[in-house]
């Protein structure tokens, strides 16, 4: 591979354990609202992925030091690997410096042999499922062209914590179409019952390149304030119900964050495998190309420019309940004084984060502050 780096990056000085990211996109299905890389699947497809995984996954081992406590399955459907997942944990715990009590998660979709992919991530030492459960309500899922139902949800849980899983989190979104206070207390209610570890919940954005984007003029989307009214609701109910708000889009029980997405928050290193997969080494950002056929037959990752800057910190810093410390200019500070006067941001003593409502405009208000390092 071109890339090269040190033995010691200057961001492990925050951090010395990195994350493993391995990309699986494949689906059974495209839904309605997404634009992530992935394909259709085949078993011949998925098993010439599974030996470029391996290959890829020794080549990094006999050049990347770093200890390893997080390894995060995502896509795509991962979970679609199933009997072809003990093969690659098995290279990546021969490969790599896999720390004890290291967080292992697995996406999964409700739909499918739940049994059996459950079964074979038991086997491949997964310790955190992620269950893309997306709404409560079955229309709801029907208009997202979801291929699982409510009650594919509920049972994707039971058997999950039959299997012995204790760490699952649970993806829920809001802003739907024809969606309101009502029917997203519905949902959380059913999120609720099933006592995850973990929630993530995202508002629907429209994309292009997604079918709802060919029919949004169809779609009876909740206009801007309706979708704000649904986050605070939700962000309030969560927190009564004992969910720590610690980022943007994520909700947790105590002790249960996110380890490998707090990663990418905190600026700590990662490797991504796989066709589209990131990383951030050596305060260096690659990536693999959306190239599925490319991977395979062994193409390398490119150079995405510098990485872990004072931008960068502020920008995934304040995604986070914790917030930002550290030396910023006066006009930075008077920005930010002006925000806490509107109820959008809370100044503690080094702390500066986010209330709520500043949550909602996140995006305004980081370009903003931006702006006053240029």
């Amino acid at each position: 591979m071109p890339l090269v780096f040190q033995a010691a990056a200057p961001v492990k000085s925050l951090h010395n354990n990195a994350g493993l990211y391995i990309n699986v996109p494949f689906c059974v299905k495209k839904c309605k609202y997404c634009d992530f890389y992935s394909s259709f699947i085949t078993d011949e497809l998925l098993d010439s992925y599974k030996d470029a995984l391996i290959r890829s996954i020794k080549q990094w081992g006999g050049k990347f030091d770093r200890p390893i406590d997080t390894i995060y399955f995502g896509g795509g459907t991962p979970s679609l690997l199933s009997h072809r997942l003990p093969e690659i944990m098995n290279a990546i715990n021969e490969s790599f410096n896999i720390l004890p009590d290291s967080e292992i998660t697995l996406e999964l979709n409700p739909s499918g042999d739940i049994k059996d992919i459950l079964k074979y991530a038991k086997k491949s030492g997964f310790n955190r499922l992620s269950i893309g459960m997306q709404s409560g309500i079955d229309n709801e899922l029907k208009v997202l062209g979801r291929t699982h139902t409510v009650l594919d949800t509920v049972n994707s849980v039971k058997l999950a914590r039959k299997s012995g899983f204790n760490n699952i989190s649970l993806d829920i979104m809001i802003g739907l179409p024809d969606s309101d206070i009502s029917s997203l207390k519905k949902s959380l209610d059913l999120l609720l019952s099933l006592k995850p570890e973990h929630i993530s919940a995202y508002i629907l954005k429209i994309e292009e390149k997604t079918v709802f984007h060919k029919i949004k003029e169809s779609l009876n989307l909740p206009d801007d304030d309706s979708v704000s009214e649904q986050y605070l609701f939700m962000s309030e109910y969560l927190e009564q119900n004992g969910y720590e708000h610690y980022e943007i889009s994520n909700f947790c029980k105590t002790g249960f964050q996110s380890r490998h997405n707090t990663k990418y928050w905190k600026l700590y290193e990662y490797l991504g495998i796989g066709a589209a997969a990131h990383s951030f080494i050596d305060n260096k950002r690659f990536f693999y190309p959306k190239d599925l056929k490319g991977f395979i037959k062994g193409n390398e990752p490119e150079f995405d420019g510098e990485g872990g800057k004072q931008d960068e910190y502020i920008m995934l810093g304040l995604r986070l309940s914790d917030g930002i410390s550290g030396d910023f200019p006066q006009s930075f500070m008077e920005k930010c004084k002006i925000f806490e006067k509107n109820g959008l941001m809370k100044i503690d003593k080094d702390k500066i984060r986010l209330t709520n409502n500043g949550m909602l405009v996140s995006n305004a208000i980081i370009s903003e502050l931006l702006e006053c390092l240029e």
